[in-house]
Order: structure tokens, then C-alpha cells, then sequence
């Protein structure tokens, strides 16, 4: 019998990086801006508070997995399934939380380009990482996990 060790999944937040910088660089031949004239001064706060937001719900995912003591990594084997703190309103809190930051910086940033691949960078991760990760958690939890893919949305 195979031994199931984890969804063997390495670099999800590289996904995220690796999106955000391709925007700009993109910014750097075509620069694009979220917003002109007065409007630029709303852009900083607004979005360094998103990001801020991200933060802290990524950072509560977190949370989660070490007061249930299991590892958090999609490399490492999942002692337990997670159902508390975010996790009882989203599947994903930190890859959500990593989304809503990767926005804010891009809004506080005032550039276009990383907010236009943001929806190809969850289709990446969706397609990816989660699939892989579901399939993992479905056989290693079973019934318990399609319950809670039922009771549960995978992003809000």
C-alpha cells in the first residue's frame, strides 16, 4: 500500500511572487496606473490596509493549523483536518489572505498589470495547488472532508 505523504506541493506563494513581479515588469514597458490626479492619495492607505487585511487573515490560517497541531506546509503530511478559526468560512484563508495582499499592494503601488494577472494567478493556484491539495485531503479524511467541502466554500 502507498504511503500518502502530503499533496508534495512546493512553492504555492511563488505563485503569487512570481505573478506580481511578471506585473511589474509588464508595468515597466507599458506603465498603467489604477488611478491619476487626486485620487492617487486615497491609493496608499486603501491599499496597505488590504494588504494589511490579507495579512492577517493569512496569518490566522496559520494560527489554525498550529493549534491544531498540524503541520500547515502542503509538503507535509496532515495530521488532523482544520475546521476552526477562518477555516470555518473558507477553504483557502491563506491563499484568500494572500490574494487580498497581493491586491492591496498592487492598489497602493497605484499599478495595473499585477491586478490584471491576479485572476490568472488563481486559476494557477486553483488548477495547481488546491485541486492537488483536496485530492490529498479526500483521501486522507474521507467523509469527513467531502462534509466539510459541503459545509464550506472554497474561497468566501
Amino acid at each position: 500500500m502507498l504511503e500518502v505523504r502530503g499533496p508534495n506541493i512546493r512553492v504555492p506563494p511563488a505563485f503569487f511572487v512570481g505573478g506580481f513581479l511578471v506585473g511589474l515588469w509588464l508595468e515597466s514597458v507599458k506603465p498603467t496606473h489604477v488611478a491619476s490626479g487626486d485620487t492617487t492619495q486615497l491609493l496608499a492607505p486603501i491599499g496597505w490596509t488590504a494588504a494589511a487585511l490579507g495579512l492577517a487573515l493569512s496569518l490566522s490560517g496559520i494560527a489554525s493549523f498550529q493549534s491544531a497541531s498540524t503541520p500547515m506546509f502542503p509538503f507535509a503530511p496532515a495530521t488532523r483536518l482544520v475546521e476552526r478559526g477562518p477555516y470555518r468560512f473558507t477553504r483557502n484563508p491563506m491563499y484568500l489572505g494572500n490574494a487580498i495582499s497581493y491586491a492591496g499592494i498592487a492598489i497602493a503601488m497605484n499599478v495595473v498589470w499585477p491586478l490584471l494577472l491576479l485572476p490568472l494567478v488563481m486559476w494557477t493556484v486553483s488548477r495547481f495547488v488546491i485541486r492537488e491539495e483536496e485530492k490529498y485531503l479526500l483521501a486522507t479524511f474521507g467523509d469527513e472532508y467531502s462534509a466539510y467541502r459541503r459545509r464550506v466554500r472554497r474561497w468566501l
